[in-house]
């Protein structure tokens, strides 16, 4: 793993996924075929990419209760126990609507409203991801929305994961679609015969799934178009270079464009994390993908000390961070920028990925320097109430207009002092 000291600040990014022409023209040729033909084109593009033709794309009753018998009672009680953990953390994010009175009679206030109607997205392919079944629908369960709809790829049998079933049904998932990629996108966002449009989509996917994402909002609204997943680990010397590998290679392992950075003030330690990830990188199951990311995108950055280390990552704005250091609270307020930030040995990122409550959907791509993890907030909208008192309008119905007049919009006056003219309360 290729060690850097860094004097004037350098930073591995990359942009958010864009795509190619050919993968853009794709993605909307596939959009235009579901909105024009519905399930019939799903049921090709199924065909042609996931090599399954289906008679039908729902997930039924049976198919679940199978899922059970094909997983481990220990599974399913690690299932629950994660969702009870994850749903308890969102409920602490839960804000009501308010109203204020104003001394001159005036109530204002915001109402909060669940989204009627949310899509999540599970990715399939060569993995399964229960535990994106888990952080996208249990904050959508929390804030109140009433219909949740999951997608997900079938394999060549027409089946999705036994894991991912159960973790649906877990999470109290009513609909369930045998579908992937960007015509489920497009079978959410526009409707089919067989699926019923929705509000918003969330989750994440391949390259297709994000293009598909990004040209459907504003019909409907999205998470984020997430990009690879990434950590950055600051540590100092009482660090141990193997945890600190470890947890590198657990997002390098992800994708071949995964990035796995170290920043450190302690040359002996950025030395040992070398040795010791290419030690690891060996033995691990998916060497190939992992050795590639750590290749392509990993590096370890030696800095001047810790506030300099500090400011790399603000920089990096990355969208895992673990604190390996001495005083890890003491650091915490220096950080400006990250998705979620793991303190201390014993918070290791997969405890975050899986099980401790916060969300593991989080910005990437530098993004967290203006977004935030997936949250109850999501899956909720905020309506302003006004209700202005006859006393408040006298006072400053002039104001009112003479400010439409600035602007030009001589109606918008008029609207105002109508009301001025006329002597009903």
């Amino acid at each position: 793993m290729k060690i850097v000291k860094v004097n004037d600040l350098v930073s591995i990014k990359r942009s958010v996924e864009a795509g190619t022409l050919e993968q853009e023209a794709a993605v909307k040729a596939i959009i235009a075929a579901v909105r024009a033909r519905g399930d019939e084109a799903v049921r090709e593009l199924t065909e042609k990419f996931d090599q399954v033709r289906l008679a039908a794309f729902a997930v039924t009753e049976t198919e679940i209760e199978a899922a059970y018998g094909q997983v481990s009672a220990e599974f399913v009680g690690i299932v629950r126990e994660a969702a009870g953990n994850i749903r308890a953390f969102h409920e602490k994010q839960l804000r009501p609507s308010w109203m204020t009175t104003e001394e001159n009679g005036t109530v204002l206030g915001q109402k909060i409203t669940p989204l009627d109607s949310v899509g999540v997205y599970v990715p399939g392919g060569t993995a399964a991801y229960p535990s994106s079944v888990l952080m996208n629908v249990l904050p959508a369960k929390v804030a109140g929305v009433k219909r949740i709809v999951m997608v997900s790829p079938p394999d060549r049998a027409g089946r999705l994961p036994a894991a991912v079933l159960v973790a649906a049904k877990e999470a109290g998932v009513e609909e369930i679609y045998k579908v992937g990629g960007a015509q489920a996108i497009a079978a959410l966002a526009y409707g089919t015969e067989s699926i019923s449009p929705v509000d918003k989509i969330t989750g994440p996917g391949n390259i297709f799934v994000a293009l598909a994402k990004r040209e459907v909002f504003g019909d409907v609204d999205i998470d984020m178009i997430a990009g690879p997943s990434e950590i950055a680990i600051l540590a100092d010397e009482t660090a141990l270079a193997d945890e600190i590998a470890a947890d590198l290679l657990s997002q390098a392992e992800h994708d071949p464009r995964a990035c796995s950075v170290l920043v450190t003030p302690s040359l002996a330690l950025a030395e040992a994390v070398s040795v010791e990830v290419e030690r690891q990188l060996a033995v691990l199951p998916r060497c190939g993908i992992a050795e590639r990311s750590i290749t392509d995108y990993g590096a370890i950055y030696v800095t001047a000390d810790l506030d300099e280390a500090a400011e790399v990552v603000n920089e990096l704005a990355p969208e895992h961070l673990e604190l390996m250091t001495a005083d890890p609270i003491e650091l915490l307020g220096r950080i400006r920028h990250a998705g979620a930030i793991f303190i201390g040995r014993y918070s290791s990122e997969p405890v975050g990925d899986y099980f401790a409550g916060p969300n593991h959907v989080l910005p990437t791509n530098g993004t967290a320097r203006f977004s935030s993890p997936l949250n109850v907030d999501d899956f909720q909208k905020k309506s302003s109430v006004i209700i202005y008192s006859k006393k408040a309008f006298m006072e400053n119905a002039g104001k009112i207009a003479a400010f439409a007049r600035i602007e030009g919009l001589e109606a918008h006056a008029r609207a105002v002092e109508t009301r001025l003219k006329n002597k009903k309360d």
